[in-house]
């Protein structure tokens, strides 16, 4: 079965390649073994000169086809793992570059540290890089860029970064008894229209981009007016039902037996997701306190 979330779907097909485990065509247990299976052979061996004891010899295993896996599955303690510990990661690097850069050392680091994460995020999704090194890189120096960031917000309206952490684990949350609870399902039909609105978002925010070189203010979906708090919610919308594709890509990565590894690279997308619902819901908190 096809993985739903269209950003790790070759990557959890490469993932469940060479491990070993093949579905059997009634969908029941996994099937290793060689090309037929031959009838036993029964009767007690026969012991002569030159005969070799077979208590002697080594384990029957070592050269089975039939002998036990040696990759270890990945399970969802595997997720949450390396999940936490991805998360833990970026929220100390922000906490270092907060507390201890100056914050206009903080500022000018801050987009080199976008760029470098966004050029190291691209190379992980498509290479379908699944390491602690790749992962945690990533959320060490996306963290840098995340300090400086909410520092500024922080200093312009005191509390509004733990305003937004609150409202980010509320909503992960909330998406996630949503999914686990089966209220919403992941259906090929609403991953089509999870995905056709995350890329219409993506180009709106260029678009606008671009218009605000020419016009003030752009398209007026960032300038902190009425439009810009529909278009906020309709991102963080997207962000959040994004996280159901990000969980059923983990619930389907066991499903088919893909190695533990890869849930480096599950914990590399619910990073991506949840790191642009914090800055979304910041902004959207910006716009209500210029009211």
């Amino acid at each position: 079965m096809p993985s739903h979330n269209p950003v790790f779907g070759r990557g959890l097909s490469n993932a469940g390649a060479g491990n070993g485990r093949q579905s059997a065509p009634w969908g029941g247990a996994p099937q290793y073994g060689a090309p037929q299976y031959g009838a036993p052979q029964y009767g007690a061996p026969q012991y002569g000169q030159g005969t070799q004891d077979p208590y002697a010899a080594p384990s029957p295993y070592a050269q089975s086809p039939y002998a036990p896996p040696t990759t270890r599955y990945m399970t969802m303690d595997d997720v949450v793992q390396k999940t936490g510990l991805s998360f833990l990661v970026t929220v100390l690097s922000a906490a270092v570059t907060w507390a201890l850069l100056p914050q206009s050392l903080a500022l000018g680091l801050a987009l080199p540290a976008v760029l470098v994460a966004l050029v190291l995020g691209l190379v992980i999704a498509f290479k379908q890089i699944a390491n602690p090194v790749a992962t945690l890189s990533y959320g060490a120096i996306y963290g840098v860029a995340l300090g400086a960031i909410s520092e500024v917000f922080n200093n312009l309206y005191p509390g509004i970064v733990v305003q937004a952490l609150i409202g980010t684990f509320g909503v992960f949350a909330g998406m996630l008894v949503v999914y686990k609870t089966g209220a919403i399902r992941v259906t090929p039909k609403l991953t089509r229209w999870i995905v056709g609105a995350l890329f219409g978002v993506l180009a709106l925010i260029v678009v606008n981009l671009v218009a605000s070189f020419f016009i003030p203010g752009g398209l007026g979906l960032r300038d902190g007016g009425a439009l810009s708090i529909v278009f906020s919610l309709v991102v963080i919308g997207v962000a959040a039902f994004s996280l159901l594709l990000d969980f059923d890509m983990a619930d389907e990565a066991i499903r088919r037996g893909a190695p533990a590894k890869f849930a480096w690279y599950i914990a590399f997308g619910l990073l991506i997701t949840v790191i642009w619902l914090y800055l979304e819901i910041l902004r959207l908190l910006s716009y209500f306190q210029d009211e």
